[in-house]
């Protein structure tokens, strides 16, 4: 394999804008049943863009993955990765089985990387080496989250503009500097399917998708 090129690797130091977000405001999640809302997820496996993370010594940090609406949550999970095209697109039902949507209340403002365009100018890296990469790109794309969480002690996670829902941000908090406590679960978990339907948000979201349910 072809080593990358040096600007696409994070330097050391990073030159990374902290914005101080979020208070009040709501954030949107799709995860397993077994997860609470405000729960941060310490599985060493998996497959995203900014998680599975390490700290210097080699321990999983865990991370809890939001949006800013309900939309971005759901296309940043099952929705994440229906194909660009039109006709006919199948999606299993199945992939809404065992998964639910929640909202969690921000108590007081959290210190935030910003990964917005202007502030990937100065960090040094476009969004479409960062942000709009595909999945192959996932073990790049984790090391600068790995870099901004060492390099930033003052960090508590990273705010972007969603790559599957460009009118939303996708969040993911670092769980060892972000308290369950600082985020209130604003209704119970609602699961995405119920007698072996989707439910109604679902279901208005794939139809803009042009997405058809299949079992």
């Amino acid at each position: 394999m072809a080593k990358l090129p040096a600007s696409l690797e994070p330097p050391e130091p990073l030159q990374a804008t902290l914005i101080e977000w979020g208070a009040g405001k709501t954030l949107y999640r799709v995860h397993h049943q077994r997860f609470r809302p405000n729960a941060f997820n310490p599985n060493p496996h998996g497959n995203a863009r900014f998680s599975p993370i390490r700290d210097r010594t080699g321990k999983i940090i865990p991370t809890l993955y939001a949006g800013t609406t309900l939309d971005c949550a759901l296309m940043e999970t099952v929705f994440h990765d229906v194909p660009y095209k039109t006709g006919f697109k199948p999606l299993p039902l199945s992939i809404l089985e065992e998964q639910v949507h929640s909202a969690i209340s921000i108590r007081h403002n959290l210190r935030l990387v910003d990964l917005g365009t202007v502030a990937l100018h100065k960090l040094g890296i476009k969004r479409s080496h960062l942000i709009d990469t595909t999945k192959a790109l996932y073990p790049r794309t984790r090391r600068w989250a790995e870099a901004l969480h060492e390099q930033f002690a003052a960090a508590q996670g990273l705010r972007w503009t969603s790559r599957q829902d460009d009118h939303a941000f996708a969040l993911v908090l670092f769980g060892h500097r972000v308290k369950a406590s600082d985020l209130t679960p604003v209704s119970g978990q609602m699961r995405l399917i119920e007698n072996n339907e989707a439910i109604l948000p679902v279901l208005e979201l794939a139809v803009r998708l042009g997405v058809t349910f299949v079992s």
